[in-house]
């Protein structure tokens, strides 16, 4: 069984995204890229789709689970997920100059589609409402 498991992060957000020959499905959470939403940011996980090449996709099922953070985060998260599998399906069942191309083409659009974003919430601190803002101060 041809298939490599890789996942993506942004914030809390985390998807795992199994890659196996297959017909060109795309699932996520067990739906149809098609009715992902917010409707807006759809586009964002079609980017990794579009910039790879839809013929590279053809031959590859792809199921996503993605949980935590909210929709924005889950979105890249996914996209991510989708972008690393492909890379590492093609370095591990196709060849070494396949795989190079796809990540060189990633790499030149958005460097997030394979590389984490390591930022982080800072926790709250006291003497403030929130991590770095302190209470108002008054004199009287």
């Amino acid at each position: 069984m041809e298939a490599v498991q890789t996942y993506g992060r942004k914030k809390n957000a985390t998807a795992v995204a199994y890659v196996k020959r297959g017909k060109g499905m795309i699932r996520i959470n067990g739906q149809p890229l098609e009715l992902l939403e917010p409707e807006i940011l759809k586009f964002k996980v079609y980017e990794a789709i579009l910039i790879v090449g839809e013929d590279k996709f053809a031959g590859l099922d792809i199921r996503v689970r993605v949980k935590g953070g909210g929709h924005t985060s889950q979105v890249y998260a996914i996209r991510q997920a989708i972008a690393k599998g492909i890379v590492a399906f093609y370095q591990k069942f196709v060849d070494e100059a396949s795989k190079k191309e796809i990540k060189d083409l990633l790499v030149a659009y958005d460097r997030s589609l394979l590389v984490a974003d390591p930022r982080r919430c800072e926790p709250k601190k006291f003497g403030g409402p929130g991590a770095r803002a302190r209470f108002q101060k008054s004199y009287r």
